[in-house]
């Protein structure tokens, strides 16, 4: 927590409390993040916000009456104004994607949202992170940094952190091997054009395709393709026979505030923007970073062979266009 000097009855603005967190948008991401967080332990005040303040105050209570089941934490429906003094914001408002509905697709939707949101936060002074969930996220983070005039590395999206997971569980699956002993990323997009970085992936030290070998298999490229498609696919999917997805990105959401909260100075693919990295500048992109109090350290160096590269520049070229298109 940021130490300050201020007298009793004064609560000053510049005073950030890193255990009081801000859920912008109560949907189904939103409402299941906030749910997760109550779980964690990790808050003291959980603050909902949603255009509709009956949809927050619903939610608030729904989620409230857990807490004698869990750790201490006070949590409501706010506005604006409690933004004042928190450490955390997160912001799940949006559009959802419907069935056969890209990420990308909801750009313009998402985009003038944010251009409401984001004044406001600027309005009251906000001094902690924002987290940016709400999708097409890599555009949108790039947005928020620009819209919000906060240190770029206090804005940083979820990126593909849930891919990631996606990709260990699948790894999992198919190895036979706990999905926590796997170390590989998605990296790019947080959409169509990711990237399953196979050339620096592998279970507990061991090369990826080495330990393949070992479990008995052979046919390595066959297998990375559907795997990687899999990933890719896996929200369509949910999407599909749900309608949304919101568990698994509650989780991943967890797990950034668990990096945040305690500075584990974790590893993590978020969402953050790139500074010449691969000959990339200008847009944000998941790429493997240090994470803690104060949000994104810096990016760590991944090694990717020369088609991964190509198509992390592809990645971020059509993201590019796509900003270029909406004048941002």
């Amino acid at each position: 927590m940021k130490v300050c000097n201020k007298k009793k009855e004064e609560k000053s603005l510049n005073c950030t409390n890193i255990r009081k967190v801000v859920v912008i948008g109560c949907g189904f991401v939103g409402a299941a993040c906030s749910f997760a967080l109550m779980q964690s332990g990790l808050f003291s005040e959980i603050v909902l916000i949603d255009a509709d303040k009956n949809k927050a105050e619903g939610e608030a209570l729904d989620i409230s009456h857990g807490v004698s089941f869990a750790k201490p934490v006070k949590i409501y429906a706010g506005d604006y104004d409690d933004i004042n003094d928190a450490g955390l914001i997160i912001i799940t408002a949006g559009a959802n994607q419907k069935p056969g509905e890209t990420r990308l697709d909801l750009v313009k939707k998402n985009i003038s949202i944010f251009k409401s949101i984001l004044p406001e936060i600027k309005k009251r002074k906000f001094k902690g992170i924002l987290l940016i969930v709400a999708n097409p996220v890599d555009i949108l983070t790039t947005v928020a940094i620009k819209l919000s005039e906060l240190p770029e590395n206090k804005v940083f999206g979820s990126g593909t952190v849930l891919d990631t997971a996606r990709l260990k569980y699948e790894l999992g699956n198919h190895l036979d091997v706990d999905s926590r002993s796997i170390h590989a990323f998605i990296i790019g997009e947080h959409g169509d054009s990711e990237i399953a970085a196979w050339s620096s992936a592998n279970v507990s030290g061991i090369p990826l395709h080495n330990f393949c070998e070992m479990r008995g298999y052979f046919n390595h490229d066959e297998a990375m393709r559907t795997i990687a498609e899999n990933v890719k696919n896996s929200a369509y999917e949910i999407i599909e026979k749900k309608k949304a997805t919101y568990y698994g990105v509650a989780m991943a959401v967890k797990r950034i505030c668990e990096a945040i909260v305690r500075d584990e100075k974790s590893i993590l693919s978020v969402s953050s923007l790139m500074k010449g990295d691969f000959g990339i500048s200008g847009i944000s992109l998941s790429m493997p970073a240090i994470v803690g109090k104060d949000g994104v350290e810096c990016l760590v160096p991944i090694q990717l062979n020369k088609n991964e590269r190509t198509s992390l520049q592809k990645s971020a070229q059509t993201l590019q266009e796509i900003l270029a298109q909406n004048k941002i």
